[in-house]
């Protein structure tokens, strides 16, 4: 995108088949655990997105190989422990996700990294994770908890057993990460469930890796010293991508798309509950399962959609999905109300308060509380206004979404955003008849 705006006008009738790009969170994960096997990994299916190549470049900075080839990657790995080379600086860009997981892969590994990212990844709080890795042996060089940071691995880490204070799959994947380097057995204990994209994939790789359940509490426990082995693995279309695929059918009159082999894991699939009680046209055809994770194709329908709410302790199956949800809330029938939402404060933006504003300034009614956000639909809404993205793709997305339906047109201020995890939208858009087009 050679512009720095993208603008969205009111479309009819979307239709067509599609399949949106790989899952970022497997994709992240798929090329770090490829890096702790021995042998050699293919991943197919590989989110190509800014964020995901960032963790492609630290691992390669930290002596794995992780090279593009015709059908897909292949990383080289190096061994549990293995990654020894000297980086330097590890710049993770946007992305959380890498830098948080990738905290958990240096801890265990003999080496000092100093940890960078762009501006609004520096402002977003590590505490969550130094926590647990500090009591297992991480070595931090800096008072503070925001990027940049220097990091100092051991190969003598402490397993512990850590209870998270809130829910975190990004501080849970971490501990178990580096879990692998300990010796003994690290446990994490979740009061709600987050996803399980590092379990599953940590057994697939041949991890001992076990999970149980007592009342709602759920524990995970990983073997440190566990030999892993490099694997085929293919990674499925995002949900969260998807999710604004599937908002513009939604919210546009006419239209009839289906997706193609999205992800439908359980710690996902929050959205898809959510929009089922809102009254929306959405299945899932040709269920199956793909390298561990269960996969299918969702068609959805325009449809008459009526306010609800939803539930807090939904939250961590949809945390990434709430603004173009809220986008979607705008167009139902009666109030929808969200609550849960306090996390979407520390994401790449302030994402609760640069939804409520983006609405507001597209016409909707709307407000806010701490953790909590509450829409009144409209049949008709004016739109007309050049949303502030501060620098989030989904908040950029999810207003491109609006615009759709929306009587005058909708802008984004930052286009090039977008490509931090689906560079591919405005393309896609274009294929099933939105009118997104690039703005000067």
């Amino acid at each position: 995108m050679s512009s720095t705006k993208l603008i969205a006008s009111k479309s009819q009738g979307l239709h067509g088949r599609i399949r949106v790009p790989g899952d970022k969170s497997i994709s992240h994960r798929a090329l770090i655990l490829g890096s702790l096997a021995t042998g050699t990994t293919h991943v197919s299916g590989l989110l190509e997105a800014e964020d995901v190549l960032a963790t492609g470049e630290a691992l390669r900075a930290l002596g794995a190989g992780v090279e593009r080839e015709d059908a897909g990657w292949r990383v080289s790995g190096r061994g549990v422990g293995g990654l020894n080379r000297a980086p330097g600086k590890l710049d993770f860009g946007n992305s959380g996700t890498g830098a948080r997981l990738m905290m958990g892969v240096v801890a265990g590994n003999d080496v000092t990294a100093v940890f960078t990212g762009d501006e609004s990844l520096s402002r977003r709080p590590m505490g969550r994770v130094l926590t647990p890795l500090k009591q297992m042996g991480l070595g931090v060089g800096e008072d503070g908890d925001t990027l940049p940071l220097t990091l100092t691995g051991s190969t003598d880490l402490v397993p512990i057993v850590y209870e998270l204070p809130v829910p975190s799959a990004q501080v849970k994947s971490a501990v178990l990460l580096a879990g692998l380097h300990a010796p003994g057995k690290t446990t994490v204990i979740e009061d709600a469930p987050t996803r399980d994209h590092t379990e599953r994939m940590l057994a697939f790789f041949g991890a001992d890796v076990h999970t149980s359940r007592e009342s709602n509490r759920r524990s995970i426990t990983v073997t440190g010293g566990s030999a892993l082995s490099g694997r085929d693995v293919v990674v499925p279309g995002d949900p969260s991508s998807a999710a604004f695929l599937i908002a513009a059918a939604l919210v546009t009159e006419g239209s009839d798309i289906t997706i193609e082999g999205v992800l439908i894991n359980p710690t996902r699939t929050g959205f898809y509950q959510t929009l089922k009680e809102m009254g929306a046209d959405i299945a899932f055809e040709n269920e199956r399962d793909e390298g561990g994770e269960p996969v299918a194709d969702v068609r959805v329908s325009s449809s008459k959609l009526t306010g609800i709410e939803v539930p807090a302790a939904r939250a961590p199956t949809m945390i990434d999905e709430y603004p173009v949800l809220a986008v979607i809330a705008a167009f139902a029938e009666g109030e929808t109300v969200m609550q849960g939402l306090g996390e979407l404060r520390v994401k790449e933006s302030d994402r609760l308060a640069s939804t409520l504003a983006g609405l507001t300034a597209c016409g909707v009614q709307a407000s806010a509380g701490e953790d909590s956000l509450r829409v009144t639909g409209s049949s008709a809404i004016a739109g007309g206004a050049t949303v502030a993205t501060h620098m989030d793709h989904r908040i950029a997305m999810a207003f491109l979404i609006m615009g759709l339906g929306t009587e005058e047109p909708v802008a984004i201020d930052n286009a090039p955003i977008i490509a931090t995890s689906f560079p591919e939208f405005a393309g896609l858009m274009g294929d099933v008849g939105a009118a997104v087009q690039e703005s000067t």
